[in-house]
């Protein structure tokens, strides 16, 4: 269910309202983003009501095998679910909206988004089949949404993706105004963002500024996206063969860049990536993306063209292993090969983590004959978050009583905080905070609060919820050191019957290895012979336990390797299999 805001007048006043009762604290917390990048969502609370503000998500790191996404723990949420009023979301890049199906599926709440936005989350729903009952609300930078004793509206800024605000939370205390990702772009490819209504909110007063803080470490003003789209023209004028291009699928700008620079030089245009072509679709619909008539063609029409006559735009720009570009570089798209002469571009910067990733595709790509375009070799990149010049700029618009820098790694926090305190606003009035930890804003007052259920939540296919971290440092220690599973049968006498057996899975070649392993089952038996005749009937978990133990230290000592020890244990008359 899809509802069109009506557009008001957005109220920006922040005169006390008249109350009989006494008024309460606002409280201000986080569930994600603060001290990493993704998984945001942000929350103001006052009295009964809870606005959220994004719902976001994060890709594993290395060392989470067999995980797909990590989201906020939302517990909090979901023991006040009758408080919250809505999520408010400030633009549709994953790290804002990816996580809304899992909460969802647990809170049935309004979502307010722009179009664009909106039109991201319902494609997202319909494949978590959750588009029919969820109360999705478009909105735009003049709507004001009443609910009761807080008032939402909202404000324009750029980013690299269309339709992004930032999030004003009217309280009885004040105004609590949330950036959302921006830059300011005096030359913006799309609207510009709304100096005007910042500067008011300013005028009459801001409580509390949560701001972003991704590129608080870096000096002057982010570039303009429209150099990005001069520096697309100038590379796709020098390039011969076929042009394969890498970006973000929602970094919908820079889509219409490469549309304009391959109509320019009558270049057909092929869209690769489930994603992509997702984005495209609704971008099309909404008169974002434009695309003149016969410029896009479908992939298995690419033979029909010679490789000058062809742009290719591809996810894969952060070397996911299942992605458009990936499956190029590896040889196992089912349509497009790289050719001599191919020109691979990569439009982004690394995402942390995945660097190891993108360089592993790079080289691919080079060992198959592609020239490749990454990283300094060309500017064919610029951020959507603001570096220290437009961060000034905000805060010196805005003049909060009380600043929280938000969305980033704990240092760019920390170097965001050191800006505010350099534009005068005085050390007691910023708030660094750890996920979960509240900070309580009056009028006149704020403090550190108590902390709230936090941290993050992990999904591994249709599973969603905490894992523990024993199940993590297991599943690495399997990929590293391997598994031995011990098999042995006894009789009701506890003696042994056949084996035991030893089984290697990643931890060495048997056929090499023999003698250690006819070595290790005798072990193996010694040390079953040896329990059994200290205590004949041993319970299960304690024989697995002591077998587990000793054969540890024997690997460990003979090889210098750890692998997981699997025993399973059967009897005779009783047949079961009992696996630790």
């Amino acid at each position: 269910m899809i509802t069109e805001i009506e557009n008001q007048s957005p109220i920006v006043r922040t005169k006390r309202r008249k109350s009989i009762a006494t008024k309460q604290d606002v409280k201000i917390f986080s569930l994600g983003g603060l001290s990493e990048i993704g998984k945001n969502m942000y929350v103001v609370e006052y009295a009964h009501q809870i606005v959220v503000i994004d719902a976001g998500v994060m890709f594993p790191r290395s060392d989470m095998p067999g995980i797909d996404y990590i989201i906020p723990n939302f517990e909090y949420l979901i023991q006040n679910r009758d408080k919250v009023k809505g999520i408010f979301l400030t633009h549709g890049h994953e790290d804002h909206i990816g996580g809304l199906p899992y909460v969802l599926k647990e809170l049935n709440v309004p979502v307010y988004g722009a179009p664009l936005t909106i039109g991201l989350v319902r494609a997202k729903l319909e494949e978590h089949k959750l588009d029919k009952q969820a109360m999705l609300h478009v909105i735009n930078e003049d709507s004001v949404i009443d609910l009761g004793p807080l008032r939402v509206h909202f404000f324009r800024t750029t980013h690299s993706i269309p339709d992004s605000l930032g999030v004003v939370v009217e309280t009885p205390q004040g105004t609590i105004v949330h950036t959302g990702d921006f830059k300011f772009d005096m030359s913006p490819v799309d609207h510009p963002a709304d100096l005007h209504k910042m500067a008011e909110l300013g005028r009459n007063g801001v409580l509390a500024l949560l701001s972003d803080s991704t590129n608080s470490e870096k000096p002057g003003f982010s570039p303009s996206e429209k150099t990005v789209g001069k520096a697309i023209l100038d590379t796709f004028l020098s390039c011969k063969g076929r042009i394969l291009f890498a970006t973000f699928a929602s970094n919908v700008h820079r889509l219409q860049q490469v549309v304009e620079a391959a109509d320019l030089l009558n270049r057909h245009l092929v869209v690769l990536g489930r994603s992509m072509e997702r984005v495209f679709r609704i971008g099309q619909e909404l008169g974002i993306i434009r695309i003149p008539k016969g410029l896009l063609i479908d992939v298995k029409e690419i033979h029909k063209y010679t490789d000058n006559q062809l742009v290719i735009l591809c996810t894969g720009s952060q070397g996911e292993i299942n992605a458009a570009l990936s499956r190029i570089a590896s040889g196992r798209h089912a349509h497009v090969h790289i050719h001599d002469g191919d020109t691979v571009v990569f439009s982004s910067s690394p995402i942390p983590g995945n660097t190891q990733n993108i360089n592993r595709t790079i080289d691919l790509l080079f060992r198959s004959g592609a020239h490749v375009i990454y990283g300094s070799l060309i500017d064919i990149h610029t951020s959507g978050h603001g570096c220290q010049e437009d961060l000034k700029l905000m805060l010196n618009m805005v003049k909060p009583r009380y600043f929280i820098p938000i969305h980033g790694e704990y240092r760019m926090l920390v170097q965001h905080a050191n800006l505010a305190e350099r534009m005068g606003i005085s050390h007691d009035r910023i708030f660094i905070l750890d996920l979960g930890q509240t900070v309580k804003i009056s009028s006149d007052r704020a403090a550190i609060g108590p902390k709230v259920p936090s941290g993050q939540w992990l999904v591994r296919g249709s599973h969603t919820g905490y894992i523990h971290q024993d199940l993590l440092d297991e599943r690495n220690q399997m990929s590293s050191q391997g598994i031995i599973m011990v098999v042995v049968v006894l009789n009701t006498a506890s003696t042994i019957v056949a084996g035991p057996e030893l089984i290697s899975r990643g931890f060495i070649y048997v056929r090499e290895s023999t003698a250690l392993i006819r070595e290790a089952t005798s072990k193996t038996k010694k040390i079953l012979e040896k329990i059994l005749s200290r205590q004949p009937q041993p319970p299960l978990n304690r024989l697995e336990h002591d077998l587990k133990q000793a054969l540890s230290s024997y690997f460990v000592n003979k090889v210098n390797r750890n692998p997981i020890i699997l025993p399973v244990i059967s009897m005779k008359k009783e047949i079961g299999s009992y696996i630790s």
